[in-house]
């Protein structure tokens, strides 16, 4: 495959770039017409740098405002070379000639929000693209998580997905859904962390546009999913007992990350601004 996808790889990260505006615009809009008890916050953006002058991104926080208690909007474009471990992990995944050259690179943006409103269900989007020299493919998804489910926001959210996968495969959506399943359970507890979503990676069909083309797709349905949500729910009366389901509930979305998500894994260990790996972790979170 070579060094050929130079323009492939720059539409990608810009495209990744933008959709973190948008996304960063639409919640700091939603803050604005939030409950008036308290300011609404802002975006603080900090520039990130990956150890070894190997790119960077953004990592953008905001932090107790009318809506969001805790939420991340971060993008990245990282390059470099594979550990050892991070080597063996993709070849058994079937990623082509990682001993002969092990550079990578890759572009995408991570997003995970944490509610005030204990019925406002907390959320986690990405999208991204990998490419070594000898291989590309694009991964992501969403998923929700709330902690008192309300069935007819878990019927929108799967619906807004399903309509996005759809174009793109008759079967894309079952099968990313299914996958979303399996990959957000939580072994030692016997649960899922949420109310899935979909998630995929390894996506490389051979035609390259096609697959950016649904990779877009996903990130632009993730705010026609969410929003209506938050909106619906950051005015609810909540009491303390809901508060303590909250706190409570966030311990699966802590430990998940921690001790299961390959992104956290990857992001660790290559060398990238921890801060901005764990930026996902819950701002409280109690344990029973």
């Amino acid at each position: 495959m070579g060094d050929d996808m130079d323009d492939q790889r720059r539409l990608a990260a810009d495209w990744f770039r933008e959709l973190r505006d948008r996304i960063t615009q639409a919640f700091e809009a939603l803050e604005d017409r939030g409950p008036t008890d308290r300011p609404a916050a802002r975006f603080a953006v900090t520039p990130t740098e990956r150890a070894d002058n190997g790119g960077g991104g953004l990592m953008s926080v905001m932090r107790n405002g009318r809506v969001f208690e805790k939420v991340g909007v971060n993008w990245s474009e990282v390059h470099g070379t594979l550990s050892s471990k991070a080597r063996a992990a993709m070849a058994a995944r079937g990623v082509p000639g990682l001993e002969k050259d092990p550079r990578f690179w890759a572009s995408g943006i991570s997003l995970v929000a944490h509610m005030q409103n204990p019925h406002a269900p907390a959320v986690h989007m990405n999208t991204r693209m990998f490419w070594t020299p000898e291989a590309w493919w694009f991964g992501g998804g969403a998923d929700l998580n709330p902690c008192i489910e309300y069935p007819e926001d878990t019927g929108h959210f799967h619906d807004t997905l399903r309509a996005a996968c759809t174009p793109h495969g008759a079967d894309y959506y079952e099968r990313f859904k299914s996958w979303a399943d399996e990959y957000f359970f939580i072994p030692h507890r016997g649960r899922a962390r949420g109310v899935g979503g979909i998630f995929y990676d390894d996506l490389n069909s051979g035609d390259w546009q096609a697959d950016f083309a649904f990779t877009k797709s996903v990130g632009e349905a993730f705010l026609p999913a969410f929003l209506p949500l938050a909106k619906a729910r950051m005015t609810q009366d909540w009491t303390d007992a809901d508060r303590e389901t909250q706190l409570i509930h966030r311990g699966l979305y802590a430990e998940y990350n921690l001790v299961y998500d390959r992104g956290t894994k990857f992001g660790l260990e290559t060398g990238h601004d921890p801060d901005a790996v764990l930026m996902s972790l819950p701002p409280l979170v109690k344990w029973p």
